[in-house]
């Protein structure tokens, strides 16, 4: 299919579309740093900008993508809603539809917005589609089921020339059975947090977040085997989203390096898209038996169909595969960075105070980084001291 790639992004949605052979011709990404990734990227779409500058999309396009703005339903967001600045820009998608009505529509988002203001947001989706008679289903998939990274989105799959279901309702895995030990198995969290919650990540990391406004990254922290915390390189995280090493480089020319942190956490996982790209390209066919009662709209499952007649939620998991890979220890490939004294004392200070319950032996670990660190930091202004004295 001919792709139109709405709040593109750094491409990672299209790429995926990419590897199962479909090619995008157009791109709108208003963010300087991303479109330069898009620009050094997809040499062959052009990318106009803002989306609100776009009137119609090119007549070979049979496909829209858009992952549109989630600062306004994301739980870490403003929970604006739908409605807000950013994620009611929407509204372009739907204006782009009636002048050039796509066969298909595939939007990205997160799952909170399947819960956020009694699930106003999903609602709208599903009755602005149905109007316009696009039939729907969506989903929502973890990247897990491809790489070591705990990532739940919802795909959102609308046509007017086949069923979605038969594209994003139709494969199904149990996830391998995983035993971990501190001892056995890098553990992924987040070093910010540590009062009401952890993301613990068992031979994973949780959630790659979008980092702040200004620049200022939040990659997670890895407890190591070895009892070291540390945090990605960026090209593991770029890596831990399906992309290839060094994808966002290009973004350095116009901004600074930290803002790439934020193009990562923003994007779409590479492999969900190439696996969702390739069920474009062979449908399979949806076994009703999965169909479960009626959706009390507001009330949104995890997974949910509509044939045109009825709107009914689907048994189906966030793990559409199962692929085999490396431990988190082994998948990365590049230096991380351990974890700062200032970082693992306050991270600690939070934890101690905390009435969450963490798996045995992590405080202690966590105690033991904390000197570490201090020791090797100790032993560097020794050393200065010494040079400055010569």
């Amino acid at each position: 299919m001919k792709i139109a790639g709405l709040f593109a992004g750094i491409g990672g949605l299209e790429l995926g579309l990419h590897r199962a052979g479909h090619e995008t011709v157009i791109l709108s990404e208003i963010w300087q740093p991303a479109g330069a990734v898009l620009e050094h990227r997809f040499k062959g779409a052009p990318n106009v900008g803002d989306v609100a500058t776009l009137t119609s999309l090119p007549s070979e396009v049979e496909l829209m993508t858009a992952g549109f703005p989630c600062q306004d339903l994301s739980q870490a967001g403003k929970t604006a809603g739908i409605k807000g600045g950013k994620s009611g820009l929407v509204t372009h998608v739907f204006r782009l539809i009636d002048r050039s009505r796509p066969k298909w529509v595939l939007l990205e988002n997160v799952s909170f917005m399947l819960r956020l203001d009694g699930g106003s947001a999903m609602t709208r989706l599903v009755s602005e589609f149905e109007r316009r008679g696009y039939r729907w289903a969506y989903r929502v998939v973890n990247s897990l089921s491809f790489l070591p990274h705990r990532r739940a989105r919802v795909f959102f799959l609308a046509s007017i020339e086949g069923d979605p279901a038969d594209v994003l309702l139709v494969d199904d895995a149990e996830p391998a059975g995983l035993q971990t030990s501190l001892q056995s198995h890098a553990h992924g969290f987040y070093w910010t947090e540590g009062t009401r919650g952890l993301g613990w990540g068992p031979d994973c990391v949780p959630t790659l977040k979008n980092g702040s406004t200004v620049g200022i990254p939040s990659p997670p922290a890895i407890l190591m085997p070895n009892g070291e915390i540390v945090t990605p390189d960026i090209r593991d995280a770029e890596r831990l989203q399906g992309l290839p090493a060094d994808w966002t480089k290009p973004a350095e020319r116009v901004a600074r390096a930290s803002f790439r942190w934020s193009l990562v956490g923003n994007a779409v996982s590479k492999p969900v898209a190439a696996w969702i790209g390739q069920r474009l390209n062979a449908p399979g066919a949806y076994d009703r038996s999965r169909d479960g009662g009626s959706v009390v709209r507001g009330d949104w499952p995890k997974a949910a169909r509509s044939d045109g007649k009825a709107c009914r939620e689907v048994a189906i998991s966030e793990f559409p595969k199962w692929a085999k890979r490396p431990s988190l220890q082994d998948f990365l490939r590049y230096e991380p960075r351990l974890l700062s004294a200032r970082a693992t004392a306050g991270f600690l200070s939070r934890i101690e105070k905390s009435s969450l319950r963490f798996v045995p032996g992590f405080k202690d670990r966590v105690r033991s980084h904390l000197d570490h660190v201090r020791a090797i930091d100790a032993f560097v202004q020794e050393g200065r001291t010494l040079l400055a004295a010569e």
